[in-house]
């Protein structure tokens, strides 16, 4: 499959390493918003398998579908060098069934053949403690742990795009009832979770990188500044938020993004092409 991608090259300067990567890593969103059957997955493997680091299923879509669908569709993911992940389910074995249910969901997933388990920190609700025990289990049980994290602001405090003008009147919003989580505070959890073995700390898109037009760039560039870029992962939803990532951090940064925007994301990782991300691919491009 190899001639197919003659096109693709990066630049002679360019770092980024073949698979399996630590950084630069492109993750796929598996089953959820859309169905994906073997023969999708197929395709999409053979066809930009090289460009494809992970498979997520996403949103607990792996309790709703059949085992040996799952354990196909890991296969065919490891033939391909992609890991896979659980998604956040954990969050639902622990409230239904406490840490010996979660004992015995790793060792499941384990033999289903999943890769990374991640654990949603801020649906959970558990002491600090807590949770990084739980990432020592999924350590001890041979899976990678990727806790996720998000990071909610009270959006009053940010006047509107339209209202920024020097000297306008901004019309002050409703103060809402959301919590207000303190970025630093945040990120020294995330540290302990990489202290604890964690393998890669998940930024939640919401209230921060959601939209193109509403992105956090002050907490973007904390997190990665305490972090580092080979250690974080953000949710690009759609191909301006993919361009925005790679134009700040360069192509080595790790993204979670759908299935269609995979070969759009790899154009932009090699040589940052267009000016607009409509501009990255053009009708040349097209694989089938």
């Amino acid at each position: 499959m190899a001639g197919h991608y003659r096109w693709k090259s990066f630049e002679e300067n360019e770092d980024r390493p073949e698979k399996p990567r630590r950084y630069g890593v492109t993750e796929m969103r598996g089953p959820r918003y859309s169905v994906l059957s073997q023969n999708v997955l197929q395709e999409i493997f053979e066809s930009m398998g090289q460009f494809v680091d992970g498979l997520k299923f996403s949103g607990g879509s792996n309790s709703l579908i059949p085992k040996s669908f799952i354990k196909q569709a890991i296969d065919m993911a490891h033939e391909h060098d992609v890991y896979v992940s659980t998604g956040d389910w954990a969050e639902h074995v622990l409230r239904s069934g406490g840490p010996s249910a979660f004992k015995e969901y790793v060792e499941e997933c384990k033999q289903l053949g999943f890769d990374t388990i991640e654990l949603n920190a801020n649906l959970l609700e558990i002491p600090e403690d807590t949770l990084l025990r739980y990432v020592r289990m999924i350590k001890n049980g041979g899976l990678r742990a990727k806790p996720i994290f998000a990071v909610k602001f009270n959006k009053s405090d940010i006047p509107g795009r339209r209202n920024r003008a020097f000297g306008s009147y901004v019309v002050p919003e409703p103060r809402s009832s959301e919590f207000v989580e303190d970025v630093d505070l945040l990120i020294r959890k995330a540290e302990r979770c990489l202290e604890a073995g964690a393998d890669t700390i998940m930024i939640d898109a919401d209230d921060v990188c959601k939209y193109a037009d509403s992105i956090r760039a002050d907490i973007i560039a904390k997190v990665i500044g305490r972090l580092g870029v080979e250690k974080t992962m953000f949710e690009a939803s759609d191909a301006k938020l993919a361009e925005w990532f790679i134009k700040r951090y360069g192509p080595n940064v790790n993204l979670y993004v759908d299935h269609s925007q995979i070969m759009d994301l790899e154009c932009l990782r090699g040589r940052h092409l267009g000016k607009d991300h409509k501009s990255v691919l053009s009708s040349s491009y097209f694989l089938f």
